[in-house]
């Protein structure tokens, strides 16, 4: 058996040497674990094939070009390719550089490994036997967390891929603040301010970055139907579409709020939808492991208390709430609790939501991997001085039974006739993502 032609068309193009490419650079980095095959998840569109050509190229700039390889597998001349490919594909790399093998490190990124059947069998052997350092990319129709470890049998370790953050938005844009925020000018403020209300509507997604509105909300509903019918329908054969539509649209139309599934599971009947109880909570789960939504769960030691009380819902990305909300209302509340939530899972933190004892909610608590804790109240208007007095008061409360966390409340702009306990610092959400802590 020889090697399919197109693979080698591909190993020569990878080789040759070309112009560093032109990408946004992402702030996300892999772990710096030895002997793990890193793979790349991530819903649809989020920047994963780019992420891998930013890897390659960081590689080439401190090593020869022939030891850091990009090959996408997606390819529909490679349909139905055999796995014994991959093996030919390795050969024929190390019949060109023998004095490699075994002595230097090798550095491979393979976009779209799950169209190679048994790829994980490949995998593993590899990272026995040769010196290479591997990182894969999939669909999230294929490749989840829980599946990446499962198929490598622990030799593998997931990565997940976002939509720009505020930080990564700006930079795309040529904006990127050198300086911290108690050194801008005015101008520079107004200009972070303008960009960060533009954020919170048109979101992170590459793609859609300086598309008008109307193109914008076509190519994001595009990409939810993707999710749909090949993350979701086709891997999991689900035939209730229209119960999962409605469940889509209840999720991106209604951010941050809490959901029910006994509650929405009678509402789908009221709507005449015969679908089960348990079929409610599968849609659920596999919109989740899509990537499309997360849930935040309320804060308790308790299992079944846990399990019992609503979840809040939050999408992945600002801008799917204005590409499915056709209201007209004005968002910005949830838009700015939904990158607040999103930037917490950036930053690795468990993330709950708090009810006191007296009734009152906080937004979040985030448990960082360090050990300290946070409680997060989100409010984008601070004019009233009852909304103040209502957000402090919450956060009062929380801290009472959680009195290991520090407090901090989340603006959309900073007011200065905003005034609160010392122990309790109010920061502008753009300025607390900016900071990166």
């Amino acid at each position: 058996m020889s090697l399919h032609p197109v693979l080698l068309e591909k190993l020569n193009s990878a080789l040759e040497p070309s112009a560093p490419a032109a990408f946004t650079r992402r702030d996300v980095r892999l772990p710096a674990v030895a002997g793990k095959v890193h793979a790349v998840i991530g819903m649809r569109r989020a920047g994963k094939t780019t992420y891998l050509r930013q890897l390659e190229a960081d590689r080439r700039a401190s090593l020869p070009a022939h030891r850091a390889l990009y090959l996408s597998l997606d390819d529909d001349r490679l349909s139905g390719l055999d796995l014994g490919q991959l093996d030919l594909l390795l050969e024929e790399y190390y019949r060109r550089f023998p004095e490699l093998r075994q002595r230097e490190t090798t550095h491979l990124y393979l976009d779209e490994i799950q169209l190679v059947a048994g790829w994980e069998r490949f995998l593993r052997r590899v990272l026995d036997t040769e010196r290479i350092e591997i990182v894969v990319s999939g669909s999230s129709a294929r490749m989840l967390s829980r599946e990446v470890h499962t198929s490598l049998r622990g030799r593998g370790i997931a990565t997940v891929i976002r939509p720009f953050s505020f930080r990564e938005f700006l930079r795309h844009r040529g904006e990127e603040p050198a300086r911290p925020p108690a050194r801008w000018t005015p101008a520079e403020r107004s200009r972070v301010e303008k960009r960060f209300r533009a954020w919170l509507v048109e979101g992170g997604f590459p793609e859609v970055q300086g598309l008008s509105a109307p193109l914008r909300v076509e190519v994001l509903q595009g990409y939810v139907d993707t999710v749909l019918f090949r993350d979701v329908v086709e891997r999991h054969a689900v035939t209730q579409v229209a119960a999962l539509r409605w469940l889509v649209r209840q999720c991106l139309r209604n951010p941050a709020a809490s959901f029910s599934g006994h509650r929405f599971y009678q509402d789908l009947r009221a709507q005449g939808h015969a679908v089960a109880k348990d079929a409610v909570h599968a849609l659920l789960g596999h919109l989740l492991d899509s990537f499309l939504v997360s849930a935040v769960a309320l804060a308790t030691e308790s299992e079944r208390q846990r399990n019992s009380n609503p979840r809040k819902l939050y999408p992945l990305d600002p801008g799917l709430i204005q590409a499915f909300d056709t209201s007209g209302r004005s968002n910005l509340g949830h838009a700015l609790e939904t990158v607040v939530y999103n930037e917490l899972e950036r930053r690795g933190a468990d993330v709950s939501y708090v009810k006191t004892s007296s009734g009152l909610e906080v937004d979040f608590l985030a448990r960082y991997p360090a050990g300290p804790q946070e409680l997060i109240q989100v409010c984008a208007d601070l004019q009233s001085a009852d909304t103040l007095t209502r957000e402090l008061r919450a956060l009062a409360a929380a801290a009472v039974e959680h009195p290991r966390a520090r407090q901090r409340l989340l603006v959309l702009h900073r007011s200065p006739a905003a005034t609160a306990p010392r122990r309790v610092e109010i920061q502008p959400a753009h300025e607390w993502l900016l900071s990166g802590s």
